[in-house]
């Protein structure tokens, strides 16, 4: 018998994400949460609404115990801060996702994932433009799961209604609380690579930011 495919879900206190659990888990996917906190920057918020959302989950649409019962919380408020510079803030979100899948790479090595999860939608946002998403990609050596890339955001508000996470999540997105007033759409890897040389690396920033690496039970 094949061996259930493990994969770490990024998951955030916004509609997305838990749709892209559920869904992944509907395939069959052992899923390994991990929520990136942007604390201090931002308070606890976004993390409170993700052990939520996935506790919902958990207890209505995982029947066969396929989500890991703890959420993996980074902080990561402080590192972000750094690309807040003239050169890198156009990038801002460009560096935030990369940095985002290159924690997820480093768990995933740990626990033997073989793809990141995450609920980008194709041209949402500025990360998510289709110039964006191969620089954020390129910080994975692991298979991307975009279960919900080709939908538009009315289709994944339905079914977060349908799966109940809908009135969980809702509410405003903290995530831009650094970010630019206008974000680069189109990437330069180049440029990229060179912010993150600036500072340390990515690979580096990642490593640094695991050490805060905390547990959430999502089972009471």
């Amino acid at each position: 018998m094949a061996e259930t495919p493990t994969c770490i879900a990024l998951v955030s206190g916004g509609i997305d994400s838990p749709v892209a659990v559920a869904r992944m888990v509907r395939s069959g996917w052992c899923i390994v949460p991990v929520h990136c906190s942007q604390e201090p920057i931002t308070g606890r918020e976004a993390e409170d609404k993700t052990v939520a959302s996935l506790a919902h989950l958990i207890q209505h649409h995982d029947s066969t115990g396929l989500i890991d019962q703890n959420l993996r919380v980074i902080t990561v408020g402080e590192t972000l801060a750094k690309f807040t510079d003239p050169a890198a803030h156009r990038d801002y979100f460009v560096h935030m996702k990369r940095l985002f899948n290159s924690i997820a790479n480093l768990i995933a090595n740990e626990v033997g994932a073989t793809a990141i999860l995450t609920g980008e939608n194709l041209g949402q946002v500025s990360s998510q433009t289709l110039g964006n998403l191969g620089a954020v990609e390129e910080a994975s050596h692991f298979r991307m799961l975009r279960p919900l890339l080709g939908l538009d955001k009315q289709e994944i508000i339905d079914e977060a209604r349908v799966l109940g996470t809908y009135e969980i999540a809702s509410g405003p997105e903290l995530c831009d609380a650094l970010g630019p007033d206008r974000p680069t759409t189109v990437a330069d890897l180049n440029r990229l690579r060179g912010n993150e040389a600036l500072q340390g690396g990515l690979d580096e920033l990642a490593e640094n930011c695991l050490k805060s690496l905390r547990m959430r039970t999502l089972v009471v």
